[in-house]
């Protein structure tokens, strides 16, 4: 067996990665924190929503050092066409008190956060270095990653791959099958507008830390994906999230739909005189539960983006506190393989065994179907100017004619635009089958 430097080397200083460090540097485990940035958080450019909840079993009262913008206690879904929208809106007070619902956040504060605590715990965090490979030993075990510094070889009980969206580490460790997993794969492309504060919450009519979530659909051309814009303390987070595969045969440059996006009438007044301070883009897995790799191998286990951890789900949108419980987990799987000493695939299989216990994959394996139904045509094309058409028709007061019934209403509205009701009724099933 090669002589190993490092207990556990984690690749990629994200929620996943910081996740898991922290969790095996407390169980008092040496281990090496690699992250290509100069510093964690420096190379994500997300800007949205964190569910914190899982941070209870990490970090005790996880929301008194969480570096949040706001606190979400409004969630919209917003179902538009070119020139109609209609908008579903929750308020909660419960949720602008601990211990919370959710929060907006930029990465590179929560990515140095999660990070920090995890040097804290006693990881050793090793910036601005690429892990360019796997080591492993006569046997084939994965026993450390090479890196692009001189004598950069880290040598390892466990790796730990959350090295993001198509995970090198992944894929030469022979954890992907033959699965086009691009096709499934999603850029997202977000402006961060910057509003004075009192201005922005005025306008979106929050107070103190209070926070606005809006998911929308039918703002994309068709092309499968949708947008959102969220509130932070004084901008806003505005983008739009396409497939690859779709953006590519449109043609359209995904700029052009975020511009169509900030100029539709139901948003324009929303980021009126606001400061573009920021454009950026991501890629992002969205195919779900049959997307993903496998997540253990002989001396190696996949957390957070690197294993398509991300809930594309229409009115969820979800993926921090999935890479925070996958990192959380794959952190315990080490620390008990270890104890063991048994690294093998065998050895680390209670990582699966946890996170189908868990959220993780419960909630995965819940929604197997919905990314299907949700970039479908009929859900990105037809279902919202049927569903907008629907609402202006029924809204409508037509005197002297009398009100048509809402049955009527949908059978006219569906037949003008394609829509059989046999299709609706397996879509609604297909909802109900996930969402139920």
């Amino acid at each position: 067996m090669t002589e190993r430097m490092f207990d556990v080397v984690v690749v990629g200083a994200g929620p996943a990665g910081s996740a898991a460090a922290l969790t095996a540097a407390r169980a008092g485990l040496s281990v090496a924190l690699v992250e290509r940035g100069p510093h964690p958080g420096s190379k994500n450019v997300y800007g949205g929503v964190v569910y914190g909840r899982v941070l209870d079993e990490l970090v005790p009262r996880w929301w008194e050092q969480l570096p949040a913008q706001r606190w979400i206690t409004r969630r919209s879904t917003m179902i538009m066409t070119d020139r109609q929208a209609v908008t579903v809106d929750v308020r909660a007070e419960a949720w602008g008190g601990p211990p919370y619902n959710g929060a907006t956040a930029f990465r590179a504060d929560l990515d140095g956060w999660l990070a920090r605590l995890a040097e804290e715990a006693g990881a050793v965090l090793v910036p601005s270095t690429v892990a360019t490979g796997l080591l492993r030993d006569v046997d084939g075990m994965v026993r450390g990653v090479r890196t692009d510094r001189p004598d950069g070889d880290l040598t390892a009980g466990v790796v730990i791959a959350c090295d993001g969206v198509n995970s090198f580490l992944a894929k030469e460790a022979g954890l992907f099958t033959d699965r086009d997993t691009a096709q499934h794969n999603s850029l997202g492309v977000k402006e961060t507008l910057a509003l004075p504060r009192e201005v922005l919450e005025d306008r979106f009519a929050l107070r103190g830390r209070d926070g606005l979530d809006m998911e929308i659909l039918g703002c994309t051309r068709g092309i499968p994906g949708g947008g959102f814009l969220y509130t932070n303390l004084d901008s806003i987070s505005l983008g739009v999230v396409v497939g690859l595969k779709g953006l590519a045969d449109s043609g359209v440059r995904p700029e052009e739909l975020l511009a169509d996006l900030r100029a539709h009438p139901s948003i324009a007044p929303l980021v009126r005189g606001a400061e573009l301070k920021e454009y950026t883009a991501h890629l992002l897995p969205e195919g779900g539960y049959d997307t993903m790799p496998e997540l253990v191998g002989d001396g190696i286990l996949v957390a957070g983006d690197a294993a398509a951890m991300c809930l594309a789900a229409g009115v969820w949108l979800e993926g921090v506190n999935f890479a925070i419980g996958a990192g959380m987990y794959a952190g315990r799987a080490a620390v008990e393989a270890l104890a063991r000493d048994d690294t093998s695939l065998a050895g680390l299989a209670g990582y699966r065994r946890m996170l189908e216990e868990s959220f993780v994959l419960a909630d995965h394996r819940k929604l197997r179907r919905v990314p299907g139904l949700v970039f479908s045509d009929r859900v990105q094309q037809r279902y919202p100017a049927l569903l907008c058409d629907l609402a202006e028709e029924f809204f409508r007061v037509d005197n002297p004619r009398p009100k048509p019934g809402l049955g009527r209403l949908l059978r006219r509205t569906a037949s003008r635009h394609g829509v059989r009701l046999r299709h609706l009724l397996s879509d609604a099933v297909t909802g109900w089958r996930s969402f139920g």
